[in-house]
């Protein structure tokens, strides 16, 4: 029967193959389950039934991911894009919810945030070790999103929800953050108050002197796109989170550079804006890359491109500072 009804293009319905599949990861054997499900949704692809190939791979990582087998469940997430892009499904909302639910199931586990004794350490290990696969599994399928969303019809950057999906996701599960990662995702982002809550949190527990450099890396990575609007709603957004949590808000020469510089980009004042950068030469280096960043924020709102055009691409910097 299964050979003829391959032939004419007749598979079972997805449903009797999830709900078959299912019960053997219900029973334990998830690398079984594994195996079925890819070898059971391809057939569904070479039959260009692309819908139900979907249906089996997001029902399959879900529940991988619901038992933790995380290996397992990004793998099938992956393949879950990797038919969108095949079946060239569109972007839309639909689609969306459809990534959102998947990327819900990745677990969330908070890190252990005291020095451990030393019966600890074995656990502590573990779980170091347990966060960086999460990461890499559910930033391996966004980034799989992303491009697809880029493809088939959100913004050429990317979808700005999957965007903040990945920034969170890095900064709640990875054993190091990396703001800079972090802030690269959020200003492609569609949330700047999500972000701003993000950087409260991180200016909490970071080190002396690295509350204000997340400031202004945030705020020049937003001007570096243009994106004066976010940026003053970012800033107005952190001083008002930090009043209401009764904290203060950091002061420094690089805060007050960055307080001047939004001021001076609602005008017509390049000859201001040199004379900020001039007067804040040593707060600006204290970042390799902000002065790469004021150079195309330069060029974004006075239409003055770099001296030398073989220095670099605005794409370069946000490699830089941890982008993808």
């Amino acid at each position: 029967m299964s050979r003829e009804r391959l032939k004419r293009g007749t598979l079972p319905p997805a449903q009797e193959n999830i709900e078959k599949l299912q019960k053997v990861v219900e029973e334990g054997d998830y690398y079984g389950a594994q195996q079925m499900y890819k070898s059971i949704s391809a057939r569904y692809v070479s039959a260009q039934r692309y819908s139900e190939a979907l249906d089996i791979l997001q029902s399959g990582a879900c529940i991988q991911l619901k038992h933790g087998q995380i290996t397992c469940g990004a793998e099938l997430a992956v393949l879950f894009v990797e038919t969108l892009v095949k079946g060239k499904i569109p972007y839309d909302s639909d689609a969306l919810d459809r990534v959102r639910k998947i990327y819900k199931m990745f677990p969330q586990i908070p890190l252990p945030q005291h020095l451990p004794d030393d019966d600890e350490m074995e656990q502590i290990s573990e779980a170091l070790g347990a966060a960086k696969i999460r990461v890499d599994g559910c930033s391996s399928f966004l980034k799989a999103a992303l491009k697809w969303s880029v493809e088939f019809g959100a913004h050429r950057s990317g979808s700005p929800e999957l965007h903040v999906m990945l920034a969170e996701y890095i900064y709640s599960e990875s054993p190091e953050v990396d703001m800079a990662r972090v802030s690269n995702h959020f200003v492609r982002g569609n949330s700047p108050k999500k972000f701003a809550s993000v950087l409260v949190n991180f200016m909490g527990k970071c080190y002396p002197g690295e509350d204000d450099l997340a400031i202004a890396r945030a705020i020049l990575m937003y001007l570096a796109m243009g994106n004066l609007r976010d940026a003053n709603y970012l800033m107005d957004e952190i001083k008002k989170q930090l009043e209401s949590n009764q904290l203060d808000f950091p002061q420094s020469d690089l805060i007050q550079f960055i307080i001047y510089l939004l001021q001076t980009l609602q005008r017509d004042a390049l000859p201001l804006f040199n004379m900020l950068r001039n007067s804040y030469k040593t707060s600006i280096e204290r970042e390799p890359a902000f002065n790469e960043l004021l150079d195309e924020i330069v060029a974004k709102f006075y239409g003055v491109r770099r001296r030398n055009p073989l220095q670099g691409v605005f794409g370069d910097i946000f490699k830089m500072m941890g982008g993808e």
